[in-house]
């Protein structure tokens, strides 16, 4: 698919370029785009790389938030990004912290809108759940978030910004090498379906990864996917991330109620791409994400199904206590039943962890992310006028 095409043409991204006289973000463009902005303001074709470079050190390395901090160029260079350009993150709205140390963020961005982030601290690394979209259009039944009507994309800014705000909080920049990250992995799991917003969570995951900035590996970054088949192998090409599956029943006719993009792309179809992904491998496997819910998907059948559904497929089964919400409709499966399931799957040569659940006090939990502020759906005259008035 080439990535001029807009697969859901009906949702709207804020454009890079000013609008009603609001100045281009440094954060978030890639390396040419901030070349090609800084050649627009005047700077001397030989000086372009390399003012680029130090822009990127400053913003991705030493985590700069305004361009007087920026102390190797001069303060006549400095002035004139700040007369063109912002350096503009997603603003801290409330940070709530769990019992268990994890953090949620609830983050203002363009427009007034709110996003969530969450930071889940681990023995052996820390992983921050990103956002992709101003709500989801996917209405998952089990899942808080699909209850928040989609409203737009998340630009690259958006996206990364919510990396830069969690290391502020964490106090993470300028590190030495020695350093032990707090913020060492990243997951695309938290408001949006990824990859109806491939081209911007692509070009902020390759920030992300760009050796010269933030410097993760790409292994330490994982994409979920309800199952947007014919972007799934586009992902894995241009971004080469790791891939999870939001998969969750092992009949299409369950699947269709609880992951409603099953009823466009059904299970056979989905899995081919996941056989097709590149790089996949044993040492590179694809997750499947699973919520036990109780007498909905948790038999022993259904594990035994799940196992043969993806055979031959390098891959580990996450087995996800269902985390309640407010009319949900759903209780978690009973222990013992956890128990068995993973029982069967371990026993057909799956490693099937049961993820712990985070942040349950604060609503931080999986399938529990959702801001106040953006319940009601917004027709695109209402986007398109809140863009404006900017």
């Amino acid at each position: 698919m080439s990535t001029n095409t807009p697969i859901t043409p009906d949702v709207m991204t804020i454009p890079r370029k000013s609008v009603d006289g609001v100045l281009p973000n440094l954060i978030g463009m890639m390396r040419p785009d901030l070349a090609n902005a800084l050649a627009e303001i005047g700077t001397p074709p030989k000086q372009i790389k390399m003012r680029a470079g130090q822009i990127w050190q400053w913003i991705y390395v030493k985590g700069a938030r305004r361009f007087d901090e920026m102390t190797n160029l001069s303060k006549d260079f400095r002035a004139l990004l700040a007369e063109n350009f912002s350096l503009t993150r997603p603003e801290i709205v409330t940070k709530q912290v769990s019992e268990d140390g994890t953090r949620k963020y609830l983050l203002r961005i363009a427009g007034g809108h709110e996003v969530e982030a969450v930071y889940i601290p681990e023995t052996d690394r820390g992983t921050l759940c990103i956002s992709s979209q101003i709500g989801c259009t996917l209405t998952c039944t089990f899942c808080h978030t699909g209850t928040q009507k989609l409203v737009r994309n998340l630009t690259p800014a958006e996206i990364i910004g919510q990396v830069l705000v969690a290391r502020d909080d964490l106090e993470e920049w300028d590190r030495p090498p020695s350093y032990k990250r707090l913020l060492s992995n990243i997951v695309l799991m938290g408001m949006g379906e990824p990859l109806y917003n491939t081209d911007n969570v692509r070009d902020a995951m390759l920030i992300a990864m760009d050796n010269e900035g933030i410097a993760l590996s790409r292994r330490r970054i994982t994409l979920s996917t309800s199952g947007i088949v014919p972007e799934i192998i586009r992902a894995g090409e241009e971004i080469g991330c790791m891939l999870a599956i939001s998969f969750h029943a092992t009949t299409d006719e369950v699947r269709d109620v609880l992951v409603p993009i099953n009823r466009k792309h059904k299970i056979a179809e989905l899995l081919e791409a996941c056989r097709n992904y590149p790089r996949l491998s044993n040492s590179e496997r694809i997750t499947f994400e699973y919520v036990m819910l109780k007498d909905v998907n948790d038999t022993d059948a259904d594990a035994r199904r799940l196992v043969n559904l993806i055979s031959g497929i390098p891959a580990k089964i996450n087995l996800i206590p269902f985390n309640p919400w407010p009319g949900s409709g759903y209780e978690r499966s009973d222990w013992k039943r956890i128990e068995s399931f993973a029982d069967i799957v371990n026993k057909a040569g799956y490693a099937s962890p049961v993820r712990t659940p985070r942040g349950e006090d604060i609503m931080a939990a999986c399938g529990q992310l959702k801001s106040a502020t953006e319940r009601a759906r917004k027709s695109r005259k209402q986007i398109a006028a809140e863009i404006e008035g900017q």
